[in-house]
């Protein structure tokens, strides 16, 4: 099972996030202070690492400068603060993605599978040049030929990219974070509406609508989930 290492002051929330992530199948440990989460760091090497930016002893994100220094471990920002000149700050100090708080167990456990994927150390997924059939759909990366109930689908590329995403994770809620970074290789800017314009077009190509669909379901505040009818 992944082990995550969780550095967040705040014992509430932190004896909270380690009995979520725990039921959902973690090994975790945790750390209170930017200096026993960098030993822990090493002592543990964890497969993913959540840190918050507000401890006690240092910024969080002079403790992600230091971590680099010594590990290529995924790291969480977990945070509350919002503006963006402190997200890409983070992103910057080497952080690999960025959720601010409040924020469910759901979403965290699905953004701590989401960075296990990226850098190969999570559950496996489909070989990423193998055709792939969700329902009445098929979609072959070797040919970029996609097909809906045995009609060719007129894709662009990004459209093709986009629903190829989708479909090798079928029946996962993918996050629009996720989306941009895995798909248009962008960070997340969270007035952001690429993705939404492209689904919005990819649906129309499927001959359903956000508000009648069939295979690409949004998941409100989450992100988008493609399956079978």
């Amino acid at each position: 099972m992944p082990k995550v290492l969780i550095v967040e002051d705040d014992s509430t929330i932190r004896t909270g996030v380690v009995r979520a992530l725990t039921e959902r199948g973690h090994t975790v440990v945790s750390a209170a202070t930017a200096m026993e989460g960098l030993k822990q760091a090493v002592s543990e090497k964890p497969d993913v690492l959540l840190l918050d930016l507000g401890l006690p002893d240092a910024d969080g994100r002079e403790m992600l400068r230091m971590l680099r220094a010594v590990s290529q471990v995924p790291v969480i920002v977990v945070t509350a603060r919002r503006a963006e000149r402190e997200i890409v700050q983070a992103l910057d100090a080497g952080a690999d993605d960025y959720v601010v708080k409040p924020y469910g167990a759901d979403q965290i456990d699905a953004r701590i599978r989401a960075v296990l994927r990226r850098f190969g150390t999570g559950a496996p997924v489909p070989d990423r040049d193998a055709a792939v059939s969700v329902g009445g759909l098929r979609i072959d990366p070797r040919t970029r030929q996609s097909t809906l109930d045995g009609v060719p689908l007129d894709l662009t590329p990004r459209e093709f990219d986009l629903l190829y995403f989708l479909a090798v994770r079928q029946g996962e809620v993918v996050s629009k974070r996720d989306l941009l970074a895995e798909v248009w290789q962008l960070p997340y800017r969270g007035a952001d509406k690429t993705v939404d314009v492209h689904l919005s077009w990819l649906r129309r190509k499927l001959g359903e609508t956000a508000q009648e669909p069939r295979y690409l379901h949004t998941v409100r505040r989450v992100g988008v989930r493609l399956a079978a009818p």
